[in-house]
């Protein structure tokens, strides 16, 4: 039976008391996007990644400090901000002075434990893995739903290092990122080789497109080929000039680089030059593991420097949530933090933590949103999630509902159909 054919056939059957009607919804996955809050204003998103698995007590959902090894707890005292009756980290001060712009997600959940591959492709995908089909990240969907925001530029860039996570699954290729790693030189793969004149490169670009195209034109049928094309020609346009000045991070002042701080900052200061360009979707991961050692994933003596990774965050947001506000960009750019999974109050036996995906934090800032609180309670220790869960498929729904995407519309995976979330549901205090 063909799918309109079923539901057609599920409708008859309802009307006819055949069926409980009320049992339809659940299993056709989310309530039509009339029944949801207004859309936000974003259109743009910059998702910072703390990958590793940042530690929710010791951040965004601070608990009663530990007084040893033994004492499970946060490790950092904790200060008010700028939301009445909500606290962070005493090392996210700068950020908490500017909480009133943001939304604190503290019942993020998922069931992914131990595997940091897993859970990143959940909070990436927003799904568990299936044999059937590769699903594509946030990212992808966004440049699939969007696209660029300018001529000649990419709809998704990653700083950081390339992962399958990160990709466009069923989606193809034209739907993947650009990715750099040096934050000032760009995308390596984009810089014109030294000692190549523009006259030369053009010959070059104009001798391999005609080779291309004639290529794609006898295999028309190849969907693969056709998505391959499709993506090296958009590479081709971005290295002209105008892509590649945004990443002349110098060009900016001297005081508003050192706002920002270290290499991560940089990065951040980078992706609003992307997103001021017209990149929809700018991943800017965060993990730098030489810092203390193991980046967030802070077991052992990870614990001992997780306070710098911490300094390091509140730096670079603060100077973004500002810089973007002040350049009146902030209403227009959701600014996304996540992370893979959380940690337990518990200390292992040399003073770190350990995995845990029941309860963890994300942070939602401008894009339009109702901001200015905390969402969810956790339990005195930050173990579990005592009331309004967010699962990663609404966690997923509230990003694109505020960039303006149905996330129950449904993408197809040749014929066979898949809603953009898992029957997510869009926050809808941030919307209201």
């Amino acid at each position: 039976m063909k799918r309109r054919e079923y539901l057609k056939w599920m409708g008859s059957a309802a009307a006819l008391g055949c069926i409980d009607s009320t049992a339809i919804r659940p299993s056709l996955g989310a309530s039509p996007i009339e029944n949801r809050p207004r859309a936000a204003s974003a259109d743009s998103c910059i998702f910072l990644w703390l990958g590793g698995g940042a530690c929710q007590v010791d951040t965004f959902d601070p608990k009663r400090v530990s007084t040893g090894r033994l004492d499970p707890g946060s490790y950092y005292a904790a200060v008010d901000t700028a939301i009445p009756g909500v606290q962070l980290c005493e090392h996210l001060s700068r950020t908490a002075k500017l909480l009133d712009r943001c939304a604190v997600v503290r019942t993020l959940n998922h069931n992914v434990v131990d595997e940091h591959a897993a859970a990143t492709n959940r909070v990436h995908t927003g799904r568990p893995p299936a044999d059937s089909t590769v699903y594509p990240s946030i990212g992808s969907i966004v440049s699939h739903e969007l696209g660029a925001n300018g001529d000649g530029v990419p709809a998704y860039v990653v700083a950081g290092y390339p992962s399958a996570s990160r990709g466009p699954g069923f989606l193809g290729a034209k739907h993947s990122y650009v990715y750099l790693t040096d934050t000032e030189l760009g995308p390596a793969g984009l810089r014109r080789p030294t000692g190549l004149s523009s006259d030369r490169y053009l010959r070059r670009n104009a001798m391999v497109g005609k080779l291309r195209q004639e290529y794609a034109e006898k295999n028309t049928d190849d969907e693969r080929i056709q998505d391959y094309v499709a993506a090296s020609e958009a590479g081709s346009k971005l290295t002209g000039p105008n892509f590649m000045s945004v990443f002349d991070l110098k060009s900016e002042s001297d005081a508003l680089r050192q706002e920002y701080g270290s290499e991560f900052g940089q990065r951040c200061l980078l992706a609003r030059r992307l997103v001021e360009s017209g990149v929809r979707f700018v991943e800017v991961s965060f993990n730098l593991n030489f810092i203390n050692g193991t980046g967030w994933d802070t077991h052992n003596e990870g614990q001992l420097q997780q306070h710098v990774l911490i300094d390091q965050l509140d730096q670079a947001l603060a100077a973004l949530l500002r810089d973007l506000e002040a350049r009146k960009r902030l209403d227009r750019t959701l600014v996304v933090v996540a992370t893979e999974f959380g940690r337990p109050p518990e200390f292992d036996g040399r003073g770190g933590r350990g995995h845990q995906g029941a309860a963890f934090s994300g942070l939602l800032a401008g894009g339009g949103l109702k901001l200015g609180k905390a969402i969810g309670v956790t339990d005195e220790l930050g173990r579990k999630v005592e009331s309004h869960p967010v699962s990663i498929p609404d966690f997923h729904a509230t990003i694109h509902h505020a960039l303006g995407i149905d996330p129950s519309e449904e993408l197809y995976d040749g014929d066979r159909p898949i809603p953009i979330t898992d029957r997510g549901q869009p926050i809808a205090e941030l919307f209201s």
